[in-house]
């Protein structure tokens, strides 16, 4: 079975552009979670420009679906996950001037720190995955680092528009999902995928988990978070028919 994740970071985006309480990442979760979503998926980033600690405490406390908390692998973040003991929690990398995660966690690079984040995450029962771009080194020092899971940044395929670079990334991701696999590593994949792109993402045999938010949260203002939850799961379940 293929799991949809969905991350409801940019609900929690519209709410602190005015600095109201509306509208609520968290009860937005739980239509999702009414409309078949399999978890749902939010980013703790460290200048808080979306969710906010009493989102995942809510979260935490409501949800009946897994809960998978992205961070940072600081000190800080760290602490805060094991307070709150998400069911998973995805490491990645972070920059203040970004608009959004630009590309997966060097763990090949830090491998003695995220080493270190994972080791207390696992052993507080918190599953582990990193975000890393699909590179055959970035994923062995995935497993070598101890995670659970690797999920793969599928962002330069969702950006490609040439056939030839799209046929190339998908390449990238099939053979990463591969190599992860045969690792013993749990396959995620997750960044820019749409309704029109995510079919052949969804198609790799060993990706089990896509992790899917600022399209479904862009549908959602026009069709409602019910009707764009229920639309992606449709396109992924064509994929894998």
């Amino acid at each position: 079975m293929l799991r949809l994740g969905v991350n409801v970071d940019h609900v929690a985006t519209l709410r602190q552009a005015r600095r109201v309480e509306y509208p609520d990442p968290v009860e937005a979760a739980l239509v999702a979670e009414a409309a078949g979503a399999d978890g749902i998926t939010v980013h703790l980033r460290e200048d808080r420009r979306h969710i906010q600690e009493r989102d995942v405490e809510e979260l935490r406390r409501r949800l009946g679906i897994k809960l998978n908390l992205e961070m940072a692998v600081t000190d800080a973040m760290v602490a805060f996950a094991l307070r709150v003991g998400p069911d998973d929690a995805c490491l990645v990398p972070e920059r203040r001037e970004e608009v959004t995660t630009e590309g997966g966690l060097d763990v090949v690079r830090h491998a003695p720190r995220v080493r270190g984040a994972v080791e207390r995450l696992t052993g507080a029962g918190i599953r582990v995955s990193l975000f890393v771009d699909p590179d055959a080194a970035q994923v062995r020092a995935t497993a070598e680092a101890g995670a659970s899971a690797v999920e793969l940044h599928t962002g330069d395929y969702a950006n490609a528009r040439e056939p030839a670079a799209v046929a190339a990334e998908l390449d990238r991701l099939r053979a990463a999902a591969r190599s992860a696999a045969r690792l013993g590593l749990e396959v995620h994949a997750g960044h820019g995928l749409t309704v029109a792109n995510v079919g052949p993402v969804a198609a790799i045999p060993e990706v089990v988990e896509l992790n899917i938010g600022h399209s479904i949260v862009g549908r959602a203002i026009l069709a409602g978070m019910a009707a764009a939850v229920r639309e992606m799961k449709d396109a992924v379940a064509r994929a894998r028919a």
